[in-house]
């Protein structure tokens, strides 16, 4: 049933954890606060800030889910169906709450809905394959 467990959710909970853990912080924005930055052979610098590395982490929990919907069975259902509603909880905090009023809330929500989409399309397409027609005449 673990299996089942939508890992977008856990970007819902990093995001809540940092936007709401460091509301209080001076300095601004806090996504766009710097990780690391890394002189690059070329002279420019690659800068990391929290925004993007919270979209980095997202982008790999969205392949990951990609991959468990092309997972078959009737346990599929109920990981189709929870990820449907991490996304309303997306989209109703988004909504409704300050803090998740970011562009980075937004893409994150983005990868979820294509999550969704993404679990149903493959579900549908892979059930279309396991129906056969049969040929309208017996043995």
């Amino acid at each position: 049933m673990l299996s089942n467990f939508p890992l977008m959710a856990l970007a819902l909970i990093a995001y809540n954890g940092i936007a709401f853990g460091m509301a209080g912080t001076a300095g601004g924005d806090i996504w766009v606060s710097e990780l690391f930055s890394i002189t690059m052979p070329t002279g420019g610098v690659w800068r990391l800030d929290m925004g993007d590395a919270i979209l980095s982490g997202s982008l790999l929990l969205l392949f990951i889910e990609i991959l468990k919907a092309t997972r078959i069975g009737r346990l599929s259902i109920i990981d189709h169906l929870l990820s449907t509603l991490v996304l309303i909880l997306f989209v109703v905090e988004f909504l409704l709450v300050p803090v998740a009023a970011t562009s980075t809330f937004f893409l994150i929500m983005l990868m979820v809905a294509v999550d969704v989409m993404a679990g149903f399309s493959v579900s549908i397409r892979s059930a279309t394959r396991d129906v056969s027609l049969g040929d309208g005449g017996g043995l």
